[in-house]
């Protein structure tokens, strides 16, 4: 399951693919040496982006 504690480098792991819905969302920083130890809450507050709809998204997605 994949939640706002979940790291970014682990959900692209769990869901092959769901690196669209990060892009979609504006977050170009998927190389990017943070991710890896970046969670998706910590993400999304760094963005801007509205974490439950991120989340959302993530979820609906289906690799």
């Amino acid at each position: 399951m994949i939640n706002k504690e979940t790291l970014i480098y682990d959900a692209l792991r769990q869901k092959p693919g769901c690196e669209k819905i990060f892009l979609e969302f504006g977050m170009h920083c998927l190389g990017c040496p943070v991710s890896r130890g970046e969670n998706i809450g910590q993400a999304a507050e760094a963005h801007g982006i509205d974490l439950d709809k991120l989340l959302k998204a993530l979820e609906d997605f289906k690799s």
